[in-house]
């Protein structure tokens, strides 16, 4: 059976690591995506792309209208492994950390918090102020995992699109998800005594 995982895209920028994600997951026999995208999204991901939207809803297996609060996915009742928000806007965050759920990218949100179900948020905000780091920290305190999009410049990586893959890879094991898009830490390889 299938692992269904909600991916909610908002307007923030970084639309490069939503569509990597999405066409990552769409490889994945294992795995069913359940996506909600902001309108704010879709004005982003053309302007950070220069593709057209349609590449990115094409690759998800349900796509749920973002103002739709009676999706399946708006229940507790519904069950699926969790759900990712990349990027996630300081918006969405301070709806998330407030429980105030106006859309369904919150309200699905708020049903992964109150079900106890995994929520990563990669907050895409820098550099960040107080209201920021408090609205995590009440996120936190809820049961939401926060992972801004934070390249690990360790690992020599030579360029953007395996930054952002190492990033993704990470985010996905953070949920229990295997993948390949990174390799793990093996040490500097010096021989120790």
């Amino acid at each position: 059976m299938k692992r269904r995982l909600i991916i909610g895209v908002t307007g923030a920028s970084g639309s490069m690591m939503a569509l990597r994600l999405i066409e990552y997951l769409s490889t994945r026999d294992d795995i069913e995506t359940h996506g909600i995208i902001s309108d704010s999204a879709k004005l982003t991901f053309t302007q950070e792309t220069k593709q057209s939207f349609s590449k990115l809803k094409g690759l998800l297996d349900v796509v749920h209208d973002a103002k739709n609060i009676g999706a399946t996915i708006a229940s507790g009742s519904y069950e699926h492994s969790g759900m990712m928000i990349v990027p996630c806007s300081i918006k969405t965050l301070s709806g998330v950390a407030n429980c105030y759920s106006t859309d369904l990218m919150t309200r699905a949100a708020d049903v992964c918090l109150k079900e106890g179900r995994p929520l990563l948020l990669g907050v895409r905000e820098t550099p960040f102020h107080l209201g920021h780091i408090n609205l995590m920290k009440q996120a936190v305190e809820m049961g939401a995992i926060i992972f801004p999009p934070i390249p690990a410049f360790y690992s020599n990586l030579d360029s953007i699109e395996k930054m952002v893959d190492v990033t993704l890879g990470r985010m996905l094991s953070r949920l229990g998800i295997e993948n390949d898009l990174y390799e793990s830490w093996q040490g500097l390889g010096i021989n120790e005594e």
